[in-house]
């Protein structure tokens, strides 16, 4: 009983820390990047807007609210583009 115990335990802190890992590496993904609202064409924003609930769903050009993730310091280079921080909702990639 002892033995199954520690193993019951001993996979659910392995779990835990693999969650964890999974989080952080979704937020170094983009941790290189900067949301960049203003300028994007219809259809090819990268996360959700109040308007639609998924990414690529946006109907018209320059939306004041879609965005894209682009390299830092490329934003404000753009004609009418802003810095926007909007917390991504899309699920993390499993792998």
């Amino acid at each position: 009983m002892k033995l199954r115990n520690q193993t019951l335990v001993a996979t659910a802190v392995a779990s835990l820390l693999s969650a964890a890992t999974v989080t952080a590496q979704a937020a170094d993904k983009n941790a290189d990047k900067e949301q960049c609202a203003g300028v994007i064409r219809a259809g090819q924003n990268d996360c959700a807007t109040t308007t639609n609930a998924c990414h690529g769903h946006v109907t018209v050009d320059s939306d004041p609210e879609a965005w894209i993730y682009l390299p830092k310091g490329t934003c404000l280079k753009i004609n009418g583009a802003r810095i926007v921080k909007v917390v991504d909702p899309t699920p993390a990639k499993k792998g």
